[in-house]
């Protein structure tokens, strides 16, 4: 199994979330690349079985949360066919911005099988969901 981690990071919080999702998949025999929204591997991209796709939350404390740089997830290259876990960091509250994620994400033709919200204090825990969650639907979706 091949699996790609796509993040948007403004403090470093998202692609810490990504790398620490990149070590679990790696210790679980995936190969995994790591990139940045704006450098997307589309090799690894295109042999990917599972794809994550990350952002930091955005906006007012309790209102008009959305994924930071929302445009650059926006133009991530076309998914489609690909498994995709779509996830985000908060500090305060992340309203809908894993949605949104998820959204743009089926916009570019992937088949999102899970959203998860990371909070800043427990990036290990939250990235140890995401690779369980990622893992168990890819697993139960090849049986």
């Amino acid at each position: 199994m091949k699996a790609v981690v796509i993040y948007e990071s403004l403090t470093g919080n998202t692609r810490y979330v990504a790398e620490r999702v990149a070590d679990g998949l790696a210790e679980a025999g995936v190969g995994v690349t790591v990139c940045p929204a704006v450098e997307v591997d589309l090799q690894a991209l295109s042999e990917a079985d599972l794809v994550y796709v990350g952002s930091w939350t955005d906006g007012i404390f309790v209102v008009g949360q959305r994924p930071g740089r929302a445009g650059r997830i926006k133009n991530l290259p076309a998914m489609r066919g690909k498994r995709v876990v779509a996830y985000c960091t908060y500090a305060l509250n992340p309203g809908g911005t894993v949605g949104k994620i998820a959204s743009m994400v089926r916009w570019l033709g992937g088949d999102v099988v899970g959203e998860v919200a990371v909070h800043r204090k427990r990036m290990d825990d939250g990235a140890r969901d995401l690779v369980d969650l990622g893992l168990g639907r890819v697993r139960a979706a090849a049986s």
